[in-house]
């Protein structure tokens, strides 16, 4: 499990997390993945795009899972 702080923050958008964290290898390819259904966020399947992570969530994709902190 990788953790992602957010450094003054209140919440990431979930395409760009999955951008940065180099989960996806472009903003692009992480919507893709998540309008298919590929992403979970506390255990379920998020569609949103631009869905809000906020501190202690966690996202998981293709077995990876990240804790925002």
């Amino acid at each position: 499990m990788e953790e992602f702080a957010l450094q003054g923050h209140e919440f990431v958008e979930l395409s760009n997390l999955l951008k940065v964290m180099g989960l996806c290898h472009s903003g692009g390819s992480a919507k893709m993945a998540i309008a298919a259904g590929l992403v979970q966020v506390d255990g379920q399947v998020e569609l949103r795009k631009r869905c809000k992570i906020r501190k202690g969530q966690v996202v998981a994709y293709e077995g990876l899972q990240v804790v925002i902190v």
